[in-house]
């Protein structure tokens, strides 16, 4: 499949859908290139695909500013199974904000996380508290991940 707008902005069409080998051209998987792109691998400011690289990027492995994928490579955000971003979020979580079942970072987050400032199973760093709370990611990351058992409540 090949579509493309006839308009855009100079060279780069405003979209483009690129999926699938175009066997005329000896192409085995579809790139599109534009504003907007989807395709097997996709670049442009929003880009959607096996291989995703642009501001916006969501796929199997996305590249750019914000991204969600299996493996996402953030530079501000990144959030997927393999997370690797300023901030990110993921089951694998690595960036100075990181929030995963496995995190590290500067303020890491889970189950097992590792850096100067971490809420985990093993450690909950008051300075890590703090930050959480003031982001207000305290719900995502409760400072006090140990819950109450019934006979331990307080009260009548």
């Amino acid at each position: 499949v090949r579509r493309r707008a006839e308009w855009g902005i100079g060279d780069l069409p405003m979209w483009e859908i690129a999926v699938g080998p175009d066997l005329q051209k000896g192409e085995s998987r579809g790139h599109a290139r534009a504003v907007f792109a989807i395709g097997d691998i996709a670049t442009g400011v929003v880009a959607l695909g096996g291989w995703a690289r642009g501001l916006v990027a969501l796929g199997g492995v996305a590249m750019g500013l914000f991204c969600f994928g299996g493996v996402s490579l953030g530079a501000l955000v990144a959030a997927g199974g393999l997370a690797i971003g300023s901030v990110a979020f993921g089951g694998a979580a690595v960036g100075v904000v990181a929030i995963g079942g496995g995190a590290v970072g500067e303020y890491a987050c889970g189950g097992g996380a590792a850096g100067p400032h971490v809420i985990s199973a093993a450690r909950q760093d008051p300075e890590a508290e703090a930050f959480f709370r003031e982001y207000g990611l305290d719900g995502v990351c409760p400072p006090n991940s140990r819950r109450r058992m019934p006979a331990e409540r307080e009260g009548p």
